[in-house]
């Protein structure tokens, strides 16, 4: 065959090029992390829109879901880096998403009817088996709440109220006498009736205060944590705390403690819903602010310490978050107007 004057073969045209600096080992790692973190954050997030708390550890990082910005935007930027079209598409996606949850859940305001029957001043704190006694005693003195309600009220702390609280201010009490973690109290200003308890591993007391001629019910609210692998025990008290809610809609309602639990999780969401119980730190500007933990110098703290209150009955007006020294969490302080519609 004559082959003399063929011209030599040109490289075909149809052949995919590569994007300049893609294939590059840096930039194929750091789309590879960017897709890691997004799908973390994606998995969390998700479970937000579902309604779901899932399983460990989507409890446990739901409850500092808006931090969850953080890896959203690092991996923003690595998706960048690695020129990943695709991850940076998702990680604005995620962003977003997550920047609208972090909004605060439920109404600004409440509404109810009628002429105010009382003003009165709420105190939860939560003393970490008793250690923050010397100093939850000394707020009561100087802050003089009508209420208090006191979480891991260990023997210590059961004796120390007894002792250096003066009946004269607190007539009407109902403690839960425990060691560690499962001992609670209620004190009052106001006279007590009794009323039932919600079971728990952690003393949960509730009781019937008159104020202002009305019937309050008072409900300590604290659910075991949603330890690692033990959601399941945090599932089942928390849902009963949410069946109290449900049975006492329409009573003037007050229910307080340490809920271990945020606004992102599901569960406390259906608390506030099933009973039209609305959450005071939001009410008063402050659903974002942190209670736990309070001993740490971690960035990384949420609310999980609250005071619920019925709409129909109750105005909140002023809430602080207080340092109590010896235990890992802000006391809630509460100003709320007692109506009679």
């Amino acid at each position: 065959m004559d082959t003399v004057g063929t011209a030599p073969t040109s490289p075909s045209t149809d052949a995919p090029v590569q994007e300049p600096g893609r294939g590059h080992p840096w930039r194929r790692a750091a789309a590879v992390l960017a897709a890691l973190l997004l799908a973390l954050v994606s998995a969390v997030v998700g479970c937000r829109i579902a309604g779901s708390d899932g399983v460990t550890p989507v409890p446990q990082l739901l409850a500092f879901l808006p931090w969850l910005l953080v890896p959203g935007a690092v991996a923003l930027l690595l998706a960048a880096f690695g020129r990943w079209r695709t991850g940076m598409a998702w990680a604005v996606v995620a962003l977003a998403v997550t920047g609208w949850f972090t909004q605060p859940y439920g109404a600004e305001t409440t509404r109810p009817q009628g002429q105010v029957l009382a003003q009165l001043r709420i105190l939860t704190s939560n003393t970490e088996f008793g250690w923050a006694t010397d100093d939850l005693i000394a707020t009561v003195r100087r802050e003089k709440p009508d209420i208090v309600f006191v979480e891991e009220c260990a023997f210590v702390c059961a004796d120390a109220l007894e002792q250096r609280v003066p009946k004269a201010d607190y007539p009407y009490r109902d403690v839960v006498r425990e060691d560690g973690s499962a001992g609670s109290a209620i004190l009052s200003r106001f006279p007590l009736r009794d009323a039932p308890v919600i079971p728990s591993e952690m003393a949960m007391p509730g009781a019937v205060a008159v104020i202002g001629g009305k019937d309050v019910r008072l409900q300590l609210a604290h659910p075991m944590p949603p330890l690692p692998g033990e959601e399941a025990k945090w599932r089942r008290e928390l849902g009963r705390v949410r069946d109290f809610a449900a049975a006492s809609k329409g009573q003037a309602v007050i229910l307080a403690g340490d809920f271990n639990a945020t606004q992102d999780h599901a569960l406390f969401r259906s608390v506030l819903d099933a009973g039209a119980l609305h959450d005071s730190a939001r009410l008063t500007g402050h659903s974002r602010t942190y209670s736990w933990p309070a001993d740490r110098t971690t960035p990384f703290r949420t609310q999980i310490d609250h005071v619920l209150v019925s709409g129909r009955d109750f105005k909140a007006t002023a809430s602080r978050f207080l340092t109590v020294r010896g235990t890992d969490h802000r006391a809630l302080l509460v100003d709320l107007s007692l109506y009679g519609g």
